[in-house]
């Protein structure tokens, strides 16, 4: 709902309107854009978590070409949050909206926590599939996170490199690194292990030009590998295309976006490559 007159000097209003772009959530020192597409939804909320993790509900009053928006102010950065959305039940059609249900937010740019076996993270009840579940999912689902993608590209642009020039080497980033003994202990299995000279003069020395990384986005195991203790070693089961898998890089922390993934990417630190 867009703020009306204002009766008094320095009003304020707990809700702005915000914007429809860019999607997901969007920081700033004043307020946190959220903007999620549902253009079947009848009401939309996200879904503030604080340290103590007590939900807090704020409905999302504008609605632009199927886009649910408002900026709320006071965001912190690292704040996990989520979308509760509520329209018609109506499996036939493929509508299972439920507002019982916390939903990640597919243009995040991070997410924390685990997904829990237990029949709340299903829509509908187990033993009836079109019959809406009422048990609330969100102590058993990850969550987004805002963050703030400040890291410094210090001018660097895309190489543009003719295709005909390119020579692609394909990697998983824990099994380049993971028994390598050149690399640093620490770092073995890592984004920033790829950024040590063993990795980059041995990319160089084959004429490598580009890397293109096995899945690197959060994804979930499958719960009969999750119930051996084991884990997708793959990650093909992505639950969150924007956010980098979180075990992974060493220097991601909340509100970051896995700065140790973006400094290795830079054609300054493996040149001749991106």
């Amino acid at each position: 709902m867009t703020p009306g007159m204002w009766d008094h000097e320095h009003e304020t209003t707990d809700v702005w309107p915000g914007r429809n772009w860019p999607l997901g959530s969007s920081w700033t020192p004043e307020a946190t854009n959220f903007a999620v597409y549902a253009p079947r939804a009848t009401r939309v909320w996200v879904c503030l978590f604080d340290d103590d993790g007590i939900e807090h509900r704020v409905e999302l009053l504008e609605q632009s070409l199927g886009v649910w928006h408002s900026a709320i102010p006071a965001v912190p950065v690292g704040t996990a949050y989520g979308y509760r959305a509520d329209g018609p039940w109506r499996p036939s059609e493929g509508l299972r909206f439920n507002a019982a249900k916390l939903l990640l937010d597919p243009y995040g740019q991070a997410v924390c926590g685990q997904l829990a076996s237990h029949p709340a993270v299903f829509g509908y009840l187990t033993d009836a599939p079109t019959q809406r579940s009422e048990l609330d999912s969100a102590p058993y689902v990850p969550r987004s996170v805002v963050v703030h993608d400040s890291f410094d590209w210090g001018g660097e642009v895309p190489l543009r490199r003719r295709w005909r020039d390119t020579v692609i080497y394909e990697l998983h980033v824990k099994g380049m690194t993971a028994l390598h003994d050149r690399v640093p202990e620490e770092l073995r299995g890592t984004y920033a292990g790829l950024a040590t000279p063993a990795v980059t003069d041995y990319l160089r020395d084959l004429g490598i030009t580009a890397v293109e990384l096995l899945p690197v986005h959060q994804f979930v195991s499958e719960p009969a590998l999750a119930a051996r203790g084991l884990v997708n070693y793959w990650g093909y089961n992505s639950i969150n295309f924007f956010s980098p898998t979180t075990p992974t890089p060493p220097a991601a922390t909340a509100g970051s976006r896995s700065p140790s993934s973006s400094r290795w990417s830079r054609p300054s630190t493996t040149p001749g490559s991106r």
